[in-house]
């Protein structure tokens, strides 16, 4: 808060004081309106006064008796003279202060016209742009940036580029992008020069939207103007392109920096690391790690997190000690976000045992757990369906003062849908909306997901409404498993609608989508929509293994193996490597139509490819050879099913 001088009992002001007939015409009227004749004198002798301590003594004296909801003609007036003096800063605490009175009952945009008008009616030669340069500044710095937006554009003039830039960076911290460039567009074509800052903001707006070509035609601009870019932009640049795995590129804008004179900072180098750890770029990594060290920069606990990550993307996770020597020797203490990354690579890797370890750890080492903590852990139970441990962590973790958010709640929510457990699951939902939580669209999709499973669609179905009415779109997930759902309960037509409305809603389907679609058509007998579905959509990259495996042994149950061949020997052109049971498929589908060569060529084909046969392979030949009377085949495909192991067959070839 922005202290004035204090309030004094004013009795006299020395001779010659503009100001002192109107503080005392002013002392013996206790509530004065605001069209009182005694303001106006008030605020103009604040305008007039000879120094700025003459005018704020005039301003506390006289605003202690005034109440800002009701007139705001002493603060219009302290805030002309303050900037017209170039006193910025305390201009714009004053009214970052008035903001504040003024919010406990008016709504934000109230409050910024007010104040607006009331700055409106003085007429300061020469400071009026800058005055209203002050409010945008503190109406962004408040957190106002749309309100501050209209005070841009009501105003009418391009304020000082301080004020812009203020103005441009409380847009982009909104997400309001569309008018940063509308700001910036109005600097350029009347010509205000932008500065470093502005580039800087610019840049970082940029890259932040994944814009690196836009980003890097700003930073090629700003240095065209003559214009040194500082360390902070040049790591902000650097960090975009790592964003986009363009490692080499950031590479040369680092060597860049290097060669004009800039040092990299902790930052810098730190978003290097990142970028190549992403990329499970090991030397790489341990290069820029080292040469930060050699040149005298010293990591922090974000260093030691992406080192953490890179050892789980590589196995190796149980190497994290030797960098918590290098920690202690450089006095950075592990700390909660150091143990959240390993507790995440431990239950990453499926090793739930290390994840306690290092939980019990953090609390002997007095390092209290977060929420984030808790989280990971959880899922980690979860994971491997232990939901009760996950549960009971929970009521832990309330015991403990921690407050749950709503990725915690859809943890263990999930855990229970994936147990089929829907009354728990509808449960823990009911908990986080009596804790004020609104169940997100994560938390919609896990439910239907959930509902699904059990077969329950009618419930699903009701998520999906209740979803449109709240103006969530579903994910591909829960579109997949309403598809699947509504396939397996045989309503073919229903599930196409959910597909169609999932294309029109712009959510592209994956592998498992398709694959569903395909399923359902071949067991509805719609072989020829599933082929033609097939085909339409193969072009773009949405199908997978799963989807020919779906498809040829829909074909072959269908008595269309040669057909299922064709698809048989795209899916090999393709890179792709079938599977024991897609050979199955077309062995079985042979034998149906009395094809042995074909059936004999594609289980030579298999034992080429390196392919074990599984015990249902291994009947299909046995049955398929005996039926066409190779009885020889037949019998040395039962004797390898009894000597593999596989399966106790319990009769003999001659039963």
């Amino acid at each position: 808060m922005l202290k004035f001088l204090p309030p004094k009992i004013i009795k006299h002001l020395s001779n010659g004081n503009n100001g002192s007939s109107s503080l005392a015409l002013f002392s013996s009227s206790a509530s004065p309106s605001s069209s009182s004749p005694y303001l106006s004198n008030l605020s103009a002798s604040i305008l007039d006064s000879p120094t700025t301590l003459q005018a704020l003594r005039i301003f506390n004296s006289a605003s202690r008796n005034v109440n800002p909801a009701k007139t705001l003609k002493l603060h219009s007036a302290i805030v002309h003279f303050l900037t017209k003096a170039k006193l910025y800063v305390k201009a714009r605490c004053l009214i970052e202060d008035l903001i504040e009175i003024l919010r406990k009952t008016r709504k934000p945009h109230k409050v910024c016209s007010s104040i607006f008008n009331a700055l409106n009616q003085i007429q300061a030669s020469g400071c009026n742009t800058n005055v209203f340069g002050v409010l945008i500044s503190a109406l962004c710095g408040k957190g106002l940036a749309d309100e501050g937006y209209w005070v841009y554009r009501k105003i009418g003039k391009l304020p000082a580029v301080q004020a812009c830039n203020v103005l441009l960076n409380g847009i982009l911290k909104s997400g309001r992008n569309e008018f940063m460039w509308e700001v910036y567009d109005d600097m350029v074509s009347n010509g205000l020069l932008p500065s470093v800052v502005t580039y800087g903001i610019l840049i970082d707006a940029s890259c932040g939207r994944g814009d690196i070509k836009k980003a890097r035609m700003l930073f090629d601009e700003m240095t065209q103007r003559g214009l040194k870019p500082t360390v902070v932009i040049y790591t902000t640049l650097i960090r975009g392109l790592c964003a986009e795995s363009e490692m080499s590129e950031a590479e040369i804008v680092f060597a860049r920096m290097r060669g004009s004179g800039v040092v990299p900072n902790l930052y810098t180098y730190n978003a290097l690391m990142d970028g190549y750890a992403k990329m499970v770029s090991v030397d790489k990594v341990h290069k820029f790690y080292y040469e930060m060290l050699d040149r005298g920069v010293l990591p922090n606990f974000i260093t030691y997190s992406i080192l953490i990550y890179l050892l789980c993307k590589t196995g190796e996770i149980w190497a994290f000690r030797s960098y918590f020597v290098h920690m202690v020797k450089l006095n950075v203490v592990p700390n909660v976000y150091i143990y959240n990354c390993l507790l995440d690579g431990f239950c990453e890797g499926g090793d739930l045992s290390a994840a306690t370890d290092m939980y019990s750890e953090m609390e002997k080492f007095g390092i209290s757990p977060d929420v984030v903590t808790c989280g990971v852990l959880m899922k980690g139970y979860c994971r491997i369906g232990r939901v009760e441990d996950a549960e009971n962590l929970f009521c832990k973790m309330k015991e403990t003062g921690l407050v749950a958010n709503s990725v915690v709640y859809n943890t263990l929510i999930d855990g229970y849908c994936k147990k089929g457990s829907m009354e728990k699951a509808v449960g823990i939902c009911t908990q986080m909306t009596e804790k004020g939580l609104k169940p997100d669209m994560v938390t919609f999709c896990t439910l239907i997901n959930g509902y699904c499973k059990v077969g329950d669609l009618g419930a699903a179905m009701g998520l999906y409404y209740e979803m449109a009415i709240k103006s969530y779109k579903p994910d591909v997930v829960a579109y997949t498993s309403l598809i699947d759902g509504h396939f397996k309960n045989g309503y073919t037509d229903a599930a196409l609608q959910l597909y169609k409305e999932m294309t029109d809603a712009g959510i592209y389907p994956n592998v498992f989508t398709i694959s569903c679609v395909v399923d359902g058509l071949c067991k509805d007998g719609r072989i020829n929509n599933a082929i033609n579905f097939f085909l339409e959509r193969s072009g773009y990259g949405f199908c997978g293994d799963i989807t020919y495996s779906i498809l040829i042994n829909g074909l072959c149950k269908n008595g269309r193996v040669f057909q299922a061949s064709k698809f048989f020997s795209d899916m090999r052109k393709s890179g792709s490597r079938p599977e024991v049971c897609d050979y199955g498929a077309i062995v079985q589908g042979h034998f149906g139509a009395k094809h042995v060569f074909p059936a004999m060529m594609v289980h030579a084909d298999m034992v080429k490819m390196g392919v074990l046969p599984n015990a249902f392979l291994y009947k299909v030949l046995k049955k398929g050879y005996g039926e066409m009377a190779y009885f020889a085949s037949a019998q040395k495909s039962y004797d390898e099913l009894c000597n593999s192991g596989l399966d106790n067959p319990g009769y003999s070839f001659t039963q």
